[in-house]
């Protein structure tokens, strides 16, 4: 299983402030936006990783993460020159994907809770075709929305008069055919490739599969400054009822076994005097 993270764009919705970053190196509390799905594509077991990236901010990305390599991963970048809609990325990383199966994550969605990386895993061995997860909101005419009405599925975008309250959390597994598949989709009016065609084709072919988070997982889309906002409260909140960092991607490394003690030390020795440098220094003298 490969991944592929979508960190380009303009973040028009969170001007002023992306004039001067990517939306995805923005910090949601303690850490830049990008370390969460990250970290969510690490508790998954994926180690190999694409990132899209404008062409403005590679060096930016390279800076922060490098390759990979010192959190025991393989991190790639691809530019893309014109956002075309999400079946793109597919397109854009045809040779990174190769022969492989692959998940596609947004780089502005945050997800924590009990089962999620145990589903997304139990995801991937079972995935036949196309897999999309989703979760039900109190305000999906806000979201793209997916309905299932005696197994016929349909997708909407924002609906004014949602048929049902299953909203697309931006997290999708596929198996090889999407390269192909992605490449037959015409541009809708927008002139984007949009993914409801996608997945219109796995309906068809009964290649499909919904999976809907349950009670105890909190989805966070970080694309508003009001949604930015919640989502950093959200994550300190949680840091200071627990004893743990969330997506602190050394130590989810480290847990997977990917990287040992002396590495944690010596990424912790570079880092300036602040909380991080001493929580790396914690997990690994306990």
């Amino acid at each position: 299983m490969k991944a592929i993270i979508l960190a380009g764009g303009k973040g028009s919705r969170l001007n002023p402030v992306t004039k001067a970053i990517n939306k995805h190196l923005i910090p949601v509390y303690d850490k830049p936006m990008i370390f969460y799905p990250i970290s969510t594509l690490m508790l998954s077991g994926i180690r190999d990783i694409l990132i899209i990236v404008n062409q403005e901010n590679l060096i930016q990305y390279e800076e922060l993460l490098g390759n990979g390599s010192g959190l025991g991963i393989n991190i790639q970048y691809i530019i893309q020159e014109k956002p075309e809609g999400l079946p793109q990325a597919f397109i854009l990383a045809e040779k990174f994907i190769d022969g492989s199966s692959v998940t596609l994550i947004l780089g502005d969605n945050i997800f924590y809770g009990q089962g999620v990386y145990d589903m997304i895993q139990k995801s991937i061995k079972s995935n036949q075709g196309a897999t999309y997860f989703s979760i039900k909101v109190n305000n999906p005419e806000n979201f793209g929305i997916i309905n299932i009405d005696n197994k016929i599925v349909s997708f909407e975008e924002k609906p004014k008069k949602p048929k049902s309250n299953l909203a697309s959390v931006g997290l999708y597994i596929f198996n090889n055919s999407v390269i192909e598949h992605s490449k037959s989709l015409k541009k809708s009016l927008r002139g984007e490739y949009e993914m409801k065609d996608l997945f219109d084709i796995y309906s068809k072919n009964n290649e499909l599969d919904i999976k809907v988070f349950g009670r105890g997982v909190t989805w966070l889309d970080t694309g508003s400054i009001e949604s930015l906002n919640t989502a950093s409260n959200f994550i300190k909140s949680v840091q200071q009822n627990n004893s743990f960092l969330v997506a602190c991607l050394e130590e989810i490394a480290y847990n997977n076994n990917w990287i040992d003690k002396l590495q944690v030390r010596k990424i912790a020795e570079k880092i300036g005097q602040n909380f991080y440098k001493d929580y790396l220094f914690s997990i690994i003298d306990e």
